[in-house]
């Protein structure tokens, strides 16, 4: 008999609490509420739920928003939130340590968004988010990761909105 943790629908998840970083924690530990998954937001609702994540220091958390953004999302969306979802992972890694993951996950993810379509881009513009901020933020970051920078999640929020 299979042992593992299963969802209702049999796929294999982990019931372990988490933290505010995303970490397992023991079973029995009171961990963060996980972020329900394939929830259909509008863009604009995308954008709002992700940054208050962000704010409360839960960059984990927004990159689940920005991922089934771009599962629920137009195609031509896609490339968008996926370089969203990047940045956020790149500052989940960067806030638990990993210096070296976290700068290269904000690099690609600034990258993905400076390479992003031309519609993807204007749906940025369409959605108020601030493509230009966010890869100088992911920029600035990364280099001070790379310069052993300790990163408290909430404290380097990037502001997704213009």
């Amino acid at each position: 008999m299979n042992a593992r943790d299963r969802d209702g629908e049999g796929r294999a998840r982990s019931a372990r609490p988490r933290d505010g970083l995303g970490r397992p924690l023991p079973y029995g530990a009171p961990g963060v509420e996980r972020q329900p998954e394939g929830v259909v937001r509008s863009p604009g609702e995308s954008v709002a739920q992700a940054q208050r994540l962000l704010d409360a220091g839960m960059p984990f958390h927004a990159h689940e928003v920005f991922e089934d953004a771009w599962k629920s999302g137009p195609e031509e969306a896609a490339p968008l939130w996926r370089g969203l979802a990047q940045l956020a992972v790149g500052l989940t890694h960067a806030a638990r340590g990993n210096a070296v993951g976290g700068a290269r996950l904000l690099r690609r993810g600034a990258g993905a968004l400076a390479g992003a379509d031309t519609v993807a881009a204007g749906l940025a513009s369409a959605y108020g988010i601030d493509v230009p901020g966010l890869i100088r933020w992911a920029g600035e970051l990364a280099q001070r990761v790379d310069e052993g920078a300790a990163v408290e999640a909430a404290a380097e929020a990037p502001r997704l909105a213009l």
